[in-house]
């Protein structure tokens, strides 16, 4: 019986701090999947120049967004990976504003010839937080399944890691990480 190929991953991570919780968080994720065979990627939201959408659905026209940014080089990135990873900290219970800007601008998949390269598609949500009751990322998590659902994909799991909040505090917090780990050799061959 031929094995099935490994998924395209794409991580992206949406906190301004590198090397921060949610990098380590997504990289071991990302650490898992390679360690499968999986070609991974990493996006840094805090080193891209994206614009936030104004609304003016000239990609719900067929073309290309009119914003001249970084996104337009980030779409086929998205089109090309089979699992994407959304790595974001809870800011004010909802997801950076550098996160928040990025999924905005998947408006671009309302377009029926557009929804077609997304929909089917995995996501994961990896979330860090100061706080230490899970129920402070409720509303991000809800954003996501909703948002998510919306554009046809399936959030499969996530991975909540409360009490970390300096840079590196989830290197104290092993069992998560290897969640983490655990969590990217399940997507290196997960079957939609």
């Amino acid at each position: 019986m031929k094995s099935k190929t490994t998924n395209k991953i794409l991580g992206v991570v949406g906190s301004p701090r590198k090397k921060g919780n949610t990098h380590i968080l997504v990289s071991r994720i990302l650490k898992g999947a390679e360690d499968q065979g999986s070609p991974t990627e990493i996006l840094f939201l805090g080193d891209l120049n994206i614009s936030e959408c104004d609304g003016c659905h000239i990609c719900w026209k067929g073309k290309q967004c009119s914003k001249k940014d970084d996104m337009n080089k980030i779409y086929p990135k998205i089109i090309q990976s089979d699992v994407i990873i959304f790595g974001t900290p809870v800011y004010w219970y909802g997801p950076t504003a550098l996160m928040k800007c990025f999924i905005d601008r998947f408006v671009s998949f309302n377009y029926p010839e557009n929804r077609a390269k997304i929909r089917g598609k995995l996501a994961v949500i990896a979330v860090p937080f100061e706080e230490e009751n899970p129920k402070t990322a409720n509303l991000l998590v809800n954003f996501f399944k909703k948002s998510l659902q919306y554009l046809e994909m399936q959030l499969i799991d996530k991975i909540l890691v409360p009490g970390v909040s300096r840079r590196g505090d989830i290197v104290k917090k092993g069992d998560q990480l290897e969640k983490g780990y655990k969590l990217g050799i399940k997507l290196a061959k997960y079957d939609r």
